[in-house]
């Protein structure tokens, strides 16, 4: 479940609108973090990535109330993988597709309760707490939750920023591919 670091052109152009938007609209010259972020994106391009978070029954997770359950029956870097993801989770609907918070959260779904910032920025701080072998991974969790408010803001930031050089002035379509 640890991301991979995606290569190819819809990477290369991700981390050209991240680093746009980060470093010249918001003046965050972070780049590990502005990298984050397109690996983010690039990832959740997929529709299965989005959802990669399984129980041990193997049924995917489509809640954070149901990710946060898992994290908390695992151990080590999976539960730690399982926070990591519940930030990306969530910073990544909050930031790039804000609109379709209304729908993760309808009233007939447990996640109707939760506050995705306050979750992604816990989940994040957790990841950070957890042992691992790579401090810098353990340093940029912590800046994630400390920042996550500027992250959703700097997302928001590359999605205009991917529309207007798509030149459609109309809403967009979440780009993802099942």
């Amino acid at each position: 479940m640890h991301p991979s670091r995606p290569q190819g052109s819809l990477h290369r152009f991700f981390a050209g609108v991240a680093e746009y938007a980060f470093q010249t609209r918001l003046g965050v010259a972070d780049p590990p973090l502005v990298e984050y972020m397109a690996g983010l994106l690039s990832r959740f391009v997929h529709f299965d990535a989005i959802y990669n978070v399984r129980n041990l029954a193997g049924r995917r997770l489509d809640e954070v109330a149901d990710m946060l359950i898992e994290a908390e029956g695992r151990v080590g870097d999976p539960r730690r993988e399982v926070h990591r993801h519940i930030g990306d989770f969530t910073l990544f609907w909050t930031g790039v597709y804000p609109e379709a918070l209304g729908k993760l959260q309808r009233g007939s779904r447990k996640d109707f309760f939760l506050d995705y910032t306050a979750q992604g920025k816990r989940a994040y701080y957790i990841a950070s707490t957890i042992a691992s072998q790579n401090s810098s991974e353990s340093q940029l969790f912590e800046r994630l939750s400390h920042d996550f408010e500027l992250c959703v803001y700097g997302l928001g930031e590359v999605r205009r920023e991917w529309e207007r050089r798509d030149g459609d002035p109309g809403p967009s379509l979440p780009i993802l591919i099942n």
